[in-house]
């Protein structure tokens, strides 16, 4: 049980903590559940999570602003879990940095679930787990969540734009539509996935120094999806 991978939970309702500790639990998960965002931070410095279930109602701390947080620092995946239900906050979550956006009141067993699609990896080739890949001068430490330049300067990535920029290496010079995007990294369809698609994808050219008019990695072809134009090394 040591190996199994580790979910925190935050969440200020001791009935909602009990509830997903017990479901992921039984589901082969190691768990640690917080009340207050402060426990959490702290807890942070000396243990690493795979993913973070995150409730925006806090009692001490802006919600958003953790999960913004987080995305930024962590490579976690990080899912809300909030009874926010309005489009415009599952779409300000995602924006954020957020993987995924449950709305309460929900059933456990969606919860592990949509975890169990989040932590899905997929399948590397006969380099057997490889998990730093190079293209275009450019390597990506899919272990530390680093984008390393071919100059040599380091940006770390979120766990949300690891996904998506793994899913173009392993489709180099194909063209990857948003029905793909959504069956491979799951999520609901709409506009705030659309939306959440959109943010990962600048926020990948940012780092990978895109000029959007005239592209060298990642070219859109409008109501088709993107392509991928570097291999591979």
């Amino acid at each position: 049980m040591t190996d199994a991978p580790l979910i925190a939970i935050l969440d200020d309702e001791p009935e909602i903590r009990r509830l997903l500790s017990a479901a992921l639990v039984e589901a082969g998960f190691r768990t640690q559940c917080f009340a207050r965002a402060t426990e959490f931070e702290a807890a942070l410095r000396r243990i690493q999570p795979e993913a973070c279930l995150i409730d925006l109602g806090l009692p001490d701390r802006d919600g958003l602003a953790l999960v913004h947080r987080l995305a930024r620092e962590s490579g976690a995946a990080i899912i809300i879990i909030s009874g926010r239900a309005q489009v415009q906050d599952r779409v300000a979550g995602l924006e954020l940095g957020a993987d995924d956006y449950i709305i309460k009141p929900f059933e456990p067993a969606e919860v592990v679930a949509r975890i169990r699609a989040r932590l899905r990896k997929p399948a590397r080739d006969a380099g057997a787990g490889r998990q730093l890949i190079r293209f275009a001068g450019w390597t990506v430490d899919f272990d530390r969540y680093a984008l390393t330049s071919p100059e040599g300067e380091e940006t770390p990535i979120s766990h949300a734009e690891a996904e998506v920029l793994r899913l173009f290496l392993d489709n180099p010079r194909r063209l990857i539509s948003r029905a793909q995007m959504l069956e491979t990294l799951g999520g609901s369809a709409g506009e705030s996935f659309d939306r959440a698609m959109d943010v990962r994808i600048s926020r990948l050219r940012t780092k990978l120094g895109e000029d959007p008019k005239s592209p060298r990695l990642i070219k859109t072809i409008y109501g088709a999806g993107y392509i991928f134009l570097a291999e591979p090394a």
